[in-house]
């Protein structure tokens, strides 16, 4: 379980994440605010969408692998 924690918690910490994270509190802000750009949105959803599609692919490639050697 500790093992598990420390590894999310590392891949939390990457580059992607923190710019993610740091976005997603931009926007909130600004949505809170009802300022909310159609430029910034755009930037937004491509970034999230980016952080979203790498993830799903890492999934699955682990998924792969382990089906590969066995350990599904």
């Amino acid at each position: 379980m500790r093992h598990l924690l420390a590894n999310r918690l590392a891949r939390l910490l990457c580059v992607k994440s923190i710019v993610t994270l740091a976005l997603t509190a931009v926007f909130a802000v600004l949505a809170l605010s009802g300022e909310v750009s159609q430029d910034f949105m755009t930037i937004y959803s491509v970034i999230v969408a980016f952080y979203f599609g790498t993830q799903m692919k890492e999934e699955d490639g682990r998924r792969d692998k382990e089906e590969l050697n066995g350990d599904a």
